[in-house]
């Protein structure tokens, strides 16, 4: 069974637009582009979730952002066979649909984008990078339609669709395949997953402010900010999570640093994201154990990301006391 080459994780996009959505309240639009985006990553998930069965020799490859000749585009999911890629955009529509003149409706007669032309465009830019790469492999291009409870009314035989209903018998032909991918495949997917773009251009976060968002923990299995400290261990009063101290800590730095990559990490600013544990003595004890203290001026230099390095200005705050402030040494 192959693991994926490359596995999914969720886009910084993602990682932002959840917490703002937990933070603050956002606008219509930006709260149903974080819907969207939710929604189109558990989708994708649920794809992996047979592709990671596969029993036949190959390379998976998920989340791909390319570009070729100056021109962007991302891949859901790509399979390397010995003679063949396959090709797969992911959608996780819900409810019902009908198909009229090569145009994509949602039902009663809502037009949506036609998944097949990002897929042509996709596969084009696709076949144009391989051969750049010194690769002519046939590309087998697909839409899979994840969702059980999606419906599309007359459908066209001809056009490379894949609903939920069909993927188990889908696999099961994919497994007949009894080839053996080779070196030259291997180099191919270091390759891709060495052009993968990590930055997205296409990214859209609702703006915020600082002063503006909620501060607290949050629960990690429901959200809820609905948290108590009992000794080491952080409780949520909603489902009963329990979680230990200095994990959600560190995860609220995770989360503060995502949001403010040129902020400088101190306790005093932990402190106050964090709200639910009161000892700033405790915040410097988990901070301390993580990061290297590098001293208590109000201009630092700070390494915020692992190939991100920023000079940042002094917070504006009324504290005598200036906070130490911690080198960060690892990705967050």
């Amino acid at each position: 069974m192959p693991e994926p080459y490359k596995c999914r994780t969720e886009s910084p996009e993602l990682l932002a637009m959840r917490s703002l959505n937990n933070r603050m309240n956002l606008p219509p639009k930006d709260k149903q582009h974080y819907f969207n985006l939710r929604k189109g990553y558990e989708g994708e998930v649920k794809f992996d979730s047979y592709t990671e069965k596969l029993q036949c020799d190959c390379i998976i490859l998920n989340d791909l952002l390319l570009r070729v000749n100056s021109t962007t585009f991302q891949i859901d999911s790509l399979i390397i066979t010995l003679d063949r890629v396959f090709l797969y955009e992911v959608k996780n529509f819900k409810g019902d649909y009908y198909y009229d003149s090569d145009l994509l409706y949602k039902k009663p007669k809502i037009e949506v984008i036609n998944p097949l032309l990002q897929l042509q465009r996709s596969e084009s830019l696709l076949r144009q990078l391989l051969l750049s790469l010194g690769f002519n492999l046939p590309i087998d291009s697909s839409v899979v339609f994840i969702n059980p409870e999606f419906t599309l009314y007359q459908a066209p035989l001809n056009e490379p669709f894949i609903f939920s209903t069909q993927l188990n018998h889908y696999f099961k032909q994919q497994n007949t395949i009894s080839t053996k991918i080779d070196s030259k495949h291997k180099m191919l997917a270091d390759q891709l997953v060495s052009l993968h773009m990590a930055d997205s251009p296409f990214t859209q976060v609702a703006p915020y402010e600082y002063n503006r968002l909620r501060k607290g923990i949050s629960c990690l299995n429901c959200d809820s900010f609905s948290l108590s400290i009992e000794g080491q261990k952080c409780v949520c009063k909603e489902c009963g999570y329990v979680e230990v101290v200095a994990a959600a800590v560190m995860r609220c730095v995770h989360e503060f640093n995502m949001l403010f990559p040129k902020q400088e990490i101190t306790t005093n600013i932990i402190h106050d994201w964090c709200q639910v544990v009161n000892s700033k003595k405790r915040i410097r004890r988990i901070l301390a154990s993580h990061f290297n203290r590098i001293g208590v001026h109000r201009w630092t230099l700070v390494v915020l990301q692992a190939s991100f390095l920023s000079l940042t200005r002094p917070m504006r705050d009324n504290s005598r006391r200036k906070s130490p402030c911690f080198v960060v040494h690892r990705t967050l």
